[in-house]
């Protein structure tokens, strides 16, 4: 009987599909050794409580306590590790003049590897106790910065995904900020992807070398050319920036004759593994062209209010098979939680379905049937991130990374409006989406190691 590594009892909550969430009570979570979830039983099958009886006495048996319920780790897809550092400032300003009075200058000091080490080590920690549990990273354009990021997840247990960022386009990037040359920046990027591959191989959870083109503006087309191809060659995940706002769309209009997700296709960019974070600005086109190559939408709901200078209709390309997911934007969002961003992205979608000049009549203040339920956020923060991946992340059933987060909605300092015994699971379920905050999560495991507890 004692065939696995750990065995859970409690209930949890996972995305059946992405209007649908499922409350799992009372079930049994049995953990194989390699951090995989074996079996999920529940009560009423015959071999439950003989499961509990063999298991509750050992070391790997653990109930949860009442008030406790465990929910997926979440999967941010777009987070930028070394703004982190600047994370809550200058979010009143254009994105291009944030980025060249702010963020090159700072990311720029990732040279320091000492710097960059307490940032990077600070970044992985405050995400893992904010309950995310896989993340997809932009580093910097330094090699050794960019490996240390990975290493720094492989070590306490994230499951990271890392880009060293490719900006090498003399007259797009400041002189103390770009790639020397296009041929230096493709030759660190697959010394990256080789070294990240080799760390890899030894953690447990996964860490991957992600192919990153910043953005369109930032490159030239020789080095998006060869991104491509090296993409291609080591079968890598890819990430970029795609028609994020006024500015960065228009501009590789004007450059390329094309959006950006047609321009980035024709580079090789657009793949079952690639992430375009933003992508505000996509057309009918442009998303069946995403729904056709398997590319993913990191959403980022906070930053896109800040920056992008428009909403998204996450609805509607949904409804058309787009694979999408939830980034925080670290900084352009300033918030490292994606239940924030969860919370965000139905507000959001609300705001466009109903319009926000109150001037104009309601029939024509907003674009009909955009508003999406707490249940797609979260359903967008877990199941679809681990899609947008390609990754068996995301879920809580058989064959899916034992990935969790155990919230506590009885914690006295922080306690969750629960008064009746009988409440139906699903209010407790969006009572957890909407009040939670970090200190309700107590424990966060990654392929069934624990990597967080708050004390």
């Amino acid at each position: 009987m004692r065939e696995y590594a750990k065995v859970f009892q409690g209930t949890a909550f996972t995305s059946a599909t992405p209007k649908e969430v499922t409350a799992l009570k009372d079930r049994l979570f049995c953990i194989r050794e390699d951090g995989v979830i074996g079996r999920v039983v529940a009560p009423e099958e015959d071999d439950y409580q003989a499961i509990v009886d063999a298991y509750r006495d050992g070391p790997g048996f653990r109930r949860l306590d009442e008030g406790q319920y465990l929910l997926p780790g979440f999967v941010d897809l777009h987070v930028h590790a070394p703004q982190w550092a600047q994370s809550g400032t200058a979010l009143d300003i254009p994105l291009y003049d944030w980025l060249n009075t702010y963020t090159f200058p700072l990311e720029a000091k990732f040279s320091d590897l000492s710097f960059a080490k307490n940032v990077y080590e600070d970044m992985v920690s405050t995400l893992l106790a904010n309950g995310t549990t896989t993340v997809l990273y932009f580093a910097t354009i330094h090699k050794e910065a960019s490996i240390l990021l990975a290493r720094i997840c492989a070590d306490k247990g994230q499951r990271g995904l890392v880009g060293k960022v490719v900006m090498d386009d003399p007259e797009q990037n400041p002189d103390y900020y770009r790639d020397a040359d296009t041929a230096t920046a493709l030759k660190d990027t697959e010394e990256f992807i080789l070294a990240v591959k080799e760390l890899g191989a030894s953690a447990k959870q996964g860490v991957y070398p992600v192919v990153t083109p910043r953005f369109i503006p930032s490159c030239t087309d020789e080095a998006l050319q060869g991104l491509g191809e090296l993409a291609a060659k080591h079968d890598t995940h890819i990430q970029s920036h795609c028609s994020e706002s006024d500015w960065a769309h228009g501009y590789v209009q004007e450059r390329c004759g094309k959006h950006d997700a047609f321009a980035l296709h024709g580079f090789g960019l657009l793949t079952e593994k690639s992430v375009m974070a933003h992508c505000n600005f996509l057309d009918e086109d442009d998303a069946a062209l995403f729904a056709e190559t398997g590319t993913a939408v990191g959403h980022c709901p906070i930053s896109n209010a800040y920056f992008a200078n428009s909403v998204i209709p996450i609805a509607r390309w949904l409804d058309i098979g787009v694979e999408i997911g939830l980034g925080t934007d670290i900084s352009g969002g300033f918030s490292p939680s994606l239940f924030d961003n969860a919370r965000q992205a139905v507000i959001s979608s609300r705001m466009l379905e109903d319009g926000v000049n109150g001037e104009l009549p309601a029939s024509k203040r907003g674009v009909p049937n955009s508003r999406i339920t707490i249940n797609e956020a979260f359903y967008l923060a877990t199941a679809g991130g681990g899609e947008s991946l390609s990754l068996p992340v995301g879920r809580l059933e058989e064959g899916y990374a034992w990935d969790v987060q155990i919230i506590d909605t009885a914690l006295r300092t922080s306690r969750l409006p629960l008064y009746d015994a009988n409440e139906p699971l699903e209010d407790i379920f969006q009572k957890i989406m909407y009040l939670v905050r970090p200190e309700n999560i107590r424990e966060v495991w990654v392929q069934g190691e624990q990597v967080h507890k708050r004390e």
